[in-house]
Formats: structure tokens, sequence, C-alpha cells
């Protein structure tokens, strides 16, 4: 089944005395990006999510939050930077200088400082937190790949009547092709008549102007092309793997052979359903930057 890469999905759970949180979005990119917002105290678990998400999900601009509260009492342990802390007063120490400052550095002072004091539970088991966090995890991904699926069998339906459409085209060119072939000898007799009058028309030349003609504007190798490139988009349709890469070779593939037909067309009906089936192939195109 073909997925969407515009999805959600969220998951809240109480595991082992953790109350967690997992929120799961992404949208269209070329590859797979990933980002994650976790608590400080937490930060072993992006590399963990990302890894886990990528083994499911191939594509896409895939963002995650995650809330931890731990709902058991434990001791904090402080933490001081001295190395950062040091770093601090000789800066004061330099502005104080440097400008005729009151050097007033205090252990208050430096406290306030970003990250030169910090707090967290004492003995976390990583383990523990993971294991909680990826089963709330494994809930929100699978709504999240849910809604992709759900999405993926919209775009799968709007690609799949525009491929009939352009196969529709293809069959009003395969047959109104000879046609032209054929009102362009009768014309050309009628010309020749003309311009002759009583005079004999020689048949011979006749039939090469035609078939000079009909070889200039055949189309049947780029028809045939067409209908391999839309048989193999159904199939492509009806696969389990991300194709979102090769549908937009594929599309680019028929859009080269409506070209080549547009350019040889000679007739305005056929000029007008290649203009029909390069409508269509653009929607088409539209649709697959939608698909993982």
């Amino acid at each position: 089944m073909i997925k969407s890469m515009t999805g959600y999905g969220k998951s809240e759970q109480t595991i082992d005395s953790l109350n967690v949180t997992v929120e799961i979005k992404s949208v269209n990119h070329r590859y797979f990006e990933f980002s994650a917002r976790v608590p400080r105290e937490y930060g072993f678990l992006e590399e963990k999510l990302k890894k886990y998400c990528n083994s499911l999900i191939t594509r896409g601009k895939v963002e995650c939050y995650v809330s931890v509260e731990d709902l058991e009492e434990r001791e904090m342990e402080v933490n001081v930077n001295e190395t950062l802390a040091a770093g601090y007063v000789k800066a004061l120490k330099e502005l104080s200088e440097r400008f005729g400052l009151k050097d007033d550095i205090s252990a208050v002072t430096l406290s306030r400082y970003p990250d030169v004091i910090t707090l967290h539970k004492a003995s976390e088991d990583e383990e523990r937190i993971w294991n909680a966090v990826k089963t709330v995890a494994e809930t929100a991904v699978s709504k999240f790949i849910e809604m992709r699926e759900t999405e993926g069998s919209k775009l799968r339906g709007d690609i799949l009547s525009r491929a009939d459409y352009i196969i529709e085209c293809v069959e009003f060119i395969e047959s109104r092709s000879p046609e032209t072939v054929r009102e362009y000898n009768e014309k050309l007799k009628q010309r020749m008549k003309e311009l002759l009058g009583d005079a004999s028309v020689d048949e011979q030349r006749l039939l090469n102007e035609a078939a000079i003609y009909a070889d200039k504007i055949a189309v049947d190798e780029e028809t045939v092309r067409l209908r391999s490139h839309i048989s193999q988009l159904r199939e492509f349709m009806n696969s389990s793997e991300a194709i979102g890469r090769k549908l937009d070779f594929l599309v680019q593939e028929i859009n080269r052979e409506a070209n080549t037909i547009g350019s040889k067309a000679q007739d305005v009906d056929i000029a007008k359903k290649v203009i029909a089936i390069k409508a269509e192939v653009e929607k088409i195109r539209e649709q697959v930057q939608n698909i993982e």
C-alpha cells in the first residue's frame, strides 16, 4: 500500500511509573529528515527514536516531540560545571578591569548563568526509560502510519483515474493517426489534380509522398512506450515498498513521450489529446511529490 508523506500520530501512556507522551508528524521531503524535542536530561532518546522511526519511515521531514514525567519521588543530584564557571569568572573579571566596574562576583551570581548548575534525578535507568518511551512511540507511529496509508489510498485512486484517462487519449491517438495519413493522401491527390488538370496523376509518386508523411508523423513507438509506462505506474500503485522516487522518474518518462507525440502531431485533434495528456501528467507529478 502506498503512503503519503504527510502524517500525524500521538500517544500518551503511563508505564513503569513514567507518564510518557510521544507526538509525531511529518511533511514532504525528498529524503528522510528527523528532528526531536526531548527533555534535556533524556537527550539519549533522540538517536534511539531516529533509528526506530527510520526503520519504518523512508521519506519525509519527521518531527517528534517527547514528554517524560517520572511519577516516583527520586533524589536529585546537583552538578556543577566547574570549567564553565571558571570561564564565566574570568570573563567577568576582565569586564570589571576593562570598564572599572565593581568586582562583586559571588556564587549566587555564577549559579544564575546557564548550565553552570544542572539538576537531574539520581541513577536514572536509561534502559527503563527507553523501553517506556519506545512502547508509547510504537502506538504513536502506528497511528501516524495509518494516517499516511489513508492519505496514500486517496492519492492512489486519483493517480489511477488520471492514468486511465491518459490511456483513453492514447487510444484516440492510435486510431486517429492512420486517418490523418489517409486524409493527407486525399488532399495531395486533390492538389495534384488542380495543378495538372486533365493530365494523369502519378499514383506511385502519391504513394511515395504519403509514405514519407506517414513515417514523419508515426507515433507508434511513443504510444507503445506510453502504454508500458502507464502499466508500470499501475504496478507501482500496488507495491508495499516506498515508490515515490521511482514514480517521480516514471512521470518524467511519460511526459517525455507525450512531448514527442506533440512535436510529431500534424492534426488538431491529436494535438488536443496531447495537451490533455500533459495536463494529467502534471497533476500526477504534483500528487507523486506527496508519496513516500
